[in-house]
């Protein structure tokens, strides 16, 4: 028997934990379910917003700022993880439950789309919440216009572009829950969260409920007359940027992590 760091959890009993969580999400009840999701929005939300201020200073150099601003966004998948919620792109680890046939696949379903549209209401409504703070005029509207700059670049990215995109940054967010429960302590979770998602944002990455809080964020102050943008934003382009985001994200999540994954450990003789 292998031991795993300090006394972490084995690859064999994560996947076991993993399978028992999923089964209890997917079948948590209506209202706690989108409750729960619409808390996770808005805590994603949160690490984005946090990954902005930091992007917002001209006086960093690209490096500084990619990697400091992912290390700040992971506040975010933190919360999630250690607070409890609901969060569609984690929750495309669900997948090992019904690979194990310990879910159905209309239960997978049901978890995704009530998830799926909790994560915006939240992250939405942050956003309402940030422009009536009016947090977007700090660094003499820096701020403000560094969002509209994010939103504008994701909404012109290509669908083949925003896809792959997506699939590698969700490889790396469910790495991270999957290393996250490895651990037994609350700093554990830390340290293994801190790594994988400061990646995928310094990286560039699209994460798609990252993406329902920065892009509705520009909409809003592009319709409250603050700061500039490259390019008006709108819902044609949040839809443009979200269909392939969402695919990637869940080919990223499902398939590279999640089957891969329960093909290893769920196999006669794997290693434990």
């Amino acid at each position: 028997m292998e031991i795993y760091g300090f006394d972490a959890f084995s690859p064999a009993e994560i996947i076991a934990k993993v399978e028992t969580v999923g089964v209890s999400k997917a079948r948590l009840p209506f209202r706690s379910m989108l409750m729960l999701s619409v808390l996770a929005g808005a805590f994603i939300g949160m690490g984005a917003l946090y990954n902005v201020l930091v992007r917002s200073d001209p006086t960093l150099g690209f490096a500084t700022r990619q990697v400091l601003g992912g290390a700040v966004f992971s506040l975010g998948l933190l919360m999630v993880v250690v607070a409890g919620a609901e969060l569609f792109t984690g929750n495309n680890l669900l997948v090992m439950a019904w690979a194990a046939g310990k879910i159905s696949t209309r239960e997978l379903l049901r978890n995704w789309s009530i998830v799926f549209l909790g994560n915006f209401v939240g992250a939405v409504g942050l956003a309402c919440l940030v422009v009536l703070s009016n947090h977007p005029a700090l660094n003499q509207g820096a701020v403000a216009a560094q969002y509209r700059q994010i939103a504008a670049a994701k909404t012109a990215l290509p669908f083949i572009d925003a896809f792959f995109s997506g699939v590698l940054c969700n490889a790396l967010v469910c790495v991270a829950i999957w290393m996250a429960i490895a651990g037994r302590s609350v700093l554990d979770k830390a340290v293994a969260i801190l790594f994988p998602i400061s990646a995928f944002v310094a990286a560039g990455f699209e994460h798609s409920v990252a993406n329902m809080y920065l892009i509705p964020m520009a909409m809003l102050l592009q319709w409250t007359g603050q700061a500039g943008a490259p390019a008006p934003v709108v819902w044609s382009g949040f839809a443009a940027n979200m269909i392939p985001v969402v695919l990637g994200n869940i080919v990223g999540g499902s398939v590279f992590v999640g089957v891969v994954f329960h093909v290893i450990y769920r196999r006669p003789g794997a290693h434990t």
